[in-house]
């Protein structure tokens, strides 16, 4: 079943980054999209998740047209069904990692699941200041707080790039238990052509169009 569709996107800023673009996603599959800096594969991977609009095309999530629904309605399916990791955290630095993954949880209305806490290796520090964790630790407790509220998609740029090679291969292994799981679906954006090989499809952005590798 197809979760998500991208139909003839474009974008540009002070150039074309990219027209014509098609992207799918289906239950359990993962999706990862490959590319030089600057060829534009954080924007459409924000363009996909509903946090930047194209300057053509549609995005569609339900049978609806993302773009063209009432904020409200969007908001909703931001906090309910879609998760989206950075490379920045983003954590609350105010908050302990216990309390940010709480967060996560109530957002999309969920109690938070102990056995991810675990698998990311994070339970012994849970109650620690965001502050006093180092950054492998501090990107893990997002991925938490992600998994957390029970996402249909996954929306991940560079997950894993504070994280040493070991760390990074384990937390892709988490990501594809939950989809298959969960019959959910992510699409990772990565510099790392050995996660990417991991993943279900891979699809090269270059010369403004995407290439399935």
């Amino acid at each position: 079943m197809t979760l998500l569709k991208g139909e003839n996107l474009a974008k540009s800023f002070d150039y074309l980054l990219f027209e014509n673009l098609n992207f799918e996603i289906k239950e359990g599959e993962s999706s990862a999209v490959l590319g030089v800096s600057g060829c534009g594969k954080s924007t459409l991977l924000h363009i996909l998740s509903s946090l930047l609009k194209p300057d053509f095309g549609e995005v569609i999530y339900n049978n609806k047209s993302l773009y063209k629904l009432k904020n409200d309605d969007l908001i909703k399916i931001r906090r309910h069904d879609f998760g989206i990791i950075f490379q920045a955290h983003y954590l609350f630095k105010g908050f302990n990692a216990f309390e940010n993954v709480e967060l996560g949880a109530l957002l999309g209305g969920q109690k938070i699941d102990d056995e991810i806490l675990k698998k990311l290796d994070i339970k012994d520090v849970i109650h620690q200041k965001v502050g006093d964790l180092s950054g492998g630790q501090q990107q893990r407790v997002s991925i938490a707080r992600v998994l957390s509220k029970k996402p249909r998609i996954i929306f991940a740029d560079e997950p894993t790039g504070n994280l040493d090679s070991t760390t990074a291969n384990e937390v892709m292994e988490i990501f594809f238990d939950y989809i298959k799981e969960n019959r959910a679906g992510l699409v990772l954006v990565t510099h790392d052509e050995n996660l990417a090989k991991k993943c279900s499809n891979r699809f090269l952005l270059q010369d403004k169009k995407l290439n399935i590798l």
